[in-house]
């Protein structure tokens, strides 16, 4: 990756705006320069299928690595390496491969914002290869990294006592926790792991590098598709409302959107606060209305047919894949008669 190309990523910027609802496609004035530094981050991860994983120097200690599945977050420094999920698995030699690049410090902790075999497929392969933290924060592991995540993922990658287990023993976090933050503090750095609770599952988890001023938002937030809401494992629309709007508490821009908090999506390139506003924004002008179709009493094909969605489709929606517009409505409806 060339100088250039890091740097036309990294500038990932848009407009200056009130943190509040817009009204849908209203126009925007962008300089020339800023519409040059989101171009370079819309390209920047996107869509990476190449076959190899592409590694973006963010700011402060953080790393955003493309290419295996869900988008791998990586904190480096001098005590080693902390990754926010670990992808799905198919990757984890060139995954190793692109952080050697970088470091040769050994993987420490694993992160992961939810059960999604997208995000922790490669967690058994990459934590066996890591190293144990000795007298850290989160306590010891007898054999490689530490896996952290929210209580409800174990719950979900596990199963109960007789019964087969969906993943492998080595995939399951080992430190888990159920209410409030998880913190550590590693690389000079505080991570503060936060549950978004019955967003896209009950088990999520946003992770805030607090020096860096970087955030990791998982599968609460992509920029490839309207948000997956898992309704069998605890989703719910007004759950990732919740998330997105906590993520924007948190993230801060610099004068006109150049720089400030950088987010990382679960899925898709690099983001700042100006995206997520307007993914906030739009996932809950379609709340609202389906909500407000739901007390006229319309039934859910008639609320499919309304094309409450339409004038986001062109960039959110699909109408083939795992996860198309229709049941993206038929989630979001599902949600609000319960």
């Amino acid at each position: 990756m060339t100088a250039a190309w890091v740097q036309a990523a990294t500038g990932a910027s848009g407009c200056a705006r009130e943190r509040r609802l817009k009204p849908p496609l209203q126009a925007k004035a962008c300089s020339t320069l800023a519409l040059a530094f989101a171009w370079g981050a819309l390209m920047f991860g996107q869509r990476s299928t190449d076959g190899d994983i592409h590694i973006l120097k963010v700011q402060g200690n953080v790393y955003m690595l493309v290419g295996a599945g869900g988008n791998i977050t990586a904190q480096i420094g001098n005590s080693g390496v902390l990754l926010v999920n670990s992808g799905n698995g198919k990757m984890n030699e060139k995954v190793l491969a692109a952080l050697r690049t970088v470091t040769d410090k050994p993987i420490h902790y694993i992160i992961d914002t939810s059960f999604d075999p997208e995000l922790t497929g490669g967690n058994e392969g990459i934590a066996r290869l890591g190293a144990p933290v000795v007298g850290g924060n989160l306590g010891n592991s007898n054999h490689g990294a530490a896996i952290v995540a929210a209580e409800n993922v174990l719950t979900r990658m596990s199963a109960p006592a007789g019964q087969k287990a969906p993943t492998p023993e080595g995939a399951w976090p080992g430190v888990t926790f159920f209410e409030g933050d998880k913190e550590i503090f590693f690389n000079h750095e505080p991570v503060i792991t936060m549950l978004t609770p019955n967003a896209h599952t009950d088990g999520d988890t946003i992770v805030f590098f607090r020096r860096s001023d970087v955030i990791s938002t998982g599968e609460i937030f992509n920029t490839v598709s309207y948000p997956v809401i898992n309704l069998e494992a605890g989703g719910n629309i007004n759950g990732v409302i919740d998330g997105l709007n906590h993520v924007l508490d948190l993230a801060i821009p610099e004068h006109e959107q150049e720089g400030g908090t950088y987010i990382i999506p679960g899925h898709g390139r690099l983001c700042d606060e100006h995206d997520l506003v307007e993914y906030r924004d739009m996932v809950t002008i379609i709340r609202d209305r389906v909500q407000t179709a739901i007390k006229r009493g319309m039934t859910l094909d008639q609320i499919k047919a309304a094309g409450y969605t339409k004038e986001y489709d062109p960039r959110w929606g699909s109408k083939t894949g795992s996860w198309t517009t229709d049941m993206f409505i038929e989630a979001v409806y599902k949600s609000l008669k319960k």
